[in-house]
């Protein structure tokens, strides 16, 4: 029977002996759905926020005495493989491939393509590629097992999701059929838990439900595949800091079987596996690392500020929000309270707009508008290039400036009007 160690993910087969075999008898479907169940499932006991959430790894240095480490690594990417292992030739390859993901690119090179099962020989086929291989099954868990082992309990009961085992990465064996223990609809659930999780990473001080269902920053919140590239390069930058097993091995050049050197490698001893995380502050820190890896690698930030600066009204729901108070202050709030004045220009220039219109010697300036970005107040400037009152009268023919002043009034009126408005 195999054995997965939980702390340190270690792989064991218990082999029974010839005294053994006459009191060995098959175990009923019974005890074999209670076996599984107890290997999925972690008794709430021992989900402390101290423990749990955690995700491990196991050091290449159980199999493998040196890697060769890319000196510039390739993003890992993540196959599915339909077919289940059947075998112990199947579960090697996967197990060791996986291992190896120091090596990223260059894995291939320590396997005999012909004695890798087909699927993954044609990976290997392609050529240099950093390929992860994972398990394709209905609830897609295994591609996004880093994902789900962020959430700690609280969240895992907020939005109906099983409380599994600590995960493993990368992907190792399952040994007990997982796929058959979760929920139909894992998958939603998992991308509503996994945004409620990110979401104050993204959009700090206002809640999700501020927002509408097809905002952009929240569709991209659940779009889990969108966030594995970044969890994984935040496992590796964990795993980097790792210390090496000693394995004897020296750096240096990475020599081939026809005696020429690999390019762009270097050849070293494995790091140690273990805990990538551990407990609900750990896991915060990781999904903070996450964050910032969805920057780097997937320009994060460039997104949220491009679809921030081209809001609309439809991005939010009826719930308030402080981007949708910001929104609409921006949009509405400072024009409905503009202050409309005039003032004189010292300038003997006049100052002509889209509106201006040219009526004998007088230039006339329905609304000619500034923002003054200081006090925020529109201000709206009639200028025919004579500034005072009594001047203008006199070029209008009246005989006093009243008639002047009335119709500053109702220009006054008007542009009170307009802007209020617009």
């Amino acid at each position: 029977m195999t054995h997965i160690d939980e702390r340190t993910g270690q792989r064991t087969v218990h082999r029974t002996t010839e005294d053994e075999v006459s009191d060995e008898r098959e175990p009923t479907a019974a005890e074999m759905l209670a076996w599984r169940r107890d290997s999925v499932f972690l008794p709430e006991a021992e989900a402390s926020p101290e423990e749990f959430p955690y995700l491990r790894n196991i050091s290449a240095g159980f199999v493998f005495a040196g890697v060769v480490r890319p000196l510039e690594p390739a993003s890992p990417e993540y196959v599915t493989l339909s077919t289940p292992h059947t075998s112990d030739r199947e579960f090697l390859a996967v197990a060791q491939w996986n291992m190896l993901w120091e090596a990223a690119q260059f894995r291939r090179r320590f396997f005999d393509v012909d004695d890798l099962p087909e699927s993954m020989a044609k990976v290997a086929d392609l050529g240099d590629v950093n390929v992860m291989f994972v398990p394709r099954t209905p609830m897609r868990y295994f591609e996004y097992a880093p994902l789900f082992h962020l959430l700690s309990k609280r969240v895992l009961d907020m939005f109906g999701l099983p409380l599994l085992r600590g995960g493993q990465w990368p992907f190792v064996a399952d040994d007990a059929g997982i796929d058959d223990f979760l929920p139909p609809d894992f998958e939603f659930r998992l991308a509503r838990a996994w945004a409620w999780t990110v979401w104050p990473h993204l959009m700090p001080g206002s809640k999700m439900k501020g927002f509408s269902a097809d905002d952009p920053i929240r569709l991209l919140a659940h779009n889990l595949d969108f966030w594995v590239p970044a969890v994984t390069a935040a496992i590796q930058g964990r795993l980097r800091e790792f210390p090496e097993v000693d394995k004897g091995k020296t750096p240096g050049p990475v020599t081939l079987e026809d005696g020429s050197v690999l390019a762009g490698a270097v050849a070293g001893n494995p790091r140690t596996g273990g805990p990538v995380w551990f407990g609900e502050d750990d896991a915060h820190d990781a999904v903070v690392e996450t964050v910032l890896a969805a920057d780097q690698a997937g320009h994060l930030r460039g997104i949220l500020d491009a679809v921030r600066s081209h809001r609309v009204e439809d991005d939010f729901s009826s719930h308030w929000s402080y981007a949708r108070e910001d929104f609409e202050r921006k949009l509405y709030g400072k024009r409905r309270k503009v202050t409309v004045r005039f003032v004189e220009l010292t300038d003997t220039i006049p100052v002509q707009g889209p509106e201006s219109e040219v009526l004998g010697n007088l230039v006339t300036n329905d609304f000619l508008t500034l923002l003054d970005a200081r006090n925020q107040q529109i201000v709206v400037l009639l200028n025919s290039g004579v500034t005072k009152k009594t001047e203008i009268a006199d070029v209008l023919g009246y005989a006093n400036h009243s008639p002047v002043s009335k119709r500053l009034a109702q220009i006054r009126r008007a542009a009170e009007s307009y802007f209020d408005e617009y």
